[in-house]
């Protein structure tokens, strides 16, 4: 696949990344490599994603699920594949981010996980969270922070997924696809 918008180079990118004060390893993703092309935009977009992943209240596990489950319903591989890396080195076993392909019958995951994606799952609908769903998700995510955080998160990582959809930002060279078995989401494009 080839990005819509060209990646700037590998220099470009650690030089803005330097300026942005930001660790070189996020700089020289295809993403930030995209994003580098408007300034402003990759320092505000990624700030907060290094706030979110790196300074976050909101639990990692359920985020990582929440993220795999935006990666899976709106088919962008670049997601998935990249959080599966993520949730796993965070400990998230491999059976329980499979499970977020059809959480509803999973009997891997627990009530707060479930709390979550049902929430995700309104929201990728195109609809708010019910006041059903949102009882469930306050049992679990009780800290007002943590509930602010868990609805940035998720718009960050819906933002995110459109972002890599639409530009078709690229996976790095040689990096397998939808891991672990190469099941591509029925949203993905072909």
């Amino acid at each position: 696949m080839t990005s819509r918008v060209p990646m700037v180079s590998f220099e470009r990118a650690r030089e803005l990344g330097e300026a942005m004060g930001m660790p070189a390893r996020r700089t020289q993703s295809e993403a930030f490599r995209v994003l580098a092309n408007n300034p402003g935009v990759a320092r505000v977009a990624y700030g907060q994603l290094v706030q979110l992943l790196e300074n976050n209240k909101f639990d990692t596990r359920l985020r990582e699920l929440m993220i795999m489950r935006i990666g899976w319903v709106t088919g962008s591989a670049y997601e998935w594949t990249n959080h599966w890396r993520v949730a796993t080195t965070a400990g998230i076993p491999p059976e329980d981010i499979l499970a977020v392909r059809d959480w509803q019958n999973s009997e891997r995951l627990t009530q707060a996980d479930k709390a979550i994606l049902a929430a995700t799952d309104e929201c990728l609908s195109g609809k708010s969270i019910s006041d059903a769903a949102w009882a469930e998700v306050t049992k679990h995510v009780t800290e007002p922070g943590q509930q602010v955080e868990f609805i940035i998160s998720m718009g960050n990582w819906m933002m995110f997924s459109l972002l890599f959809r639409n530009l078709r930002i690229p996976l790095a060279e040689g990096v397998p696809v939808w891991p672990p078995d190469g099941l591509a989401s029925p949203a993905a494009e072909r």
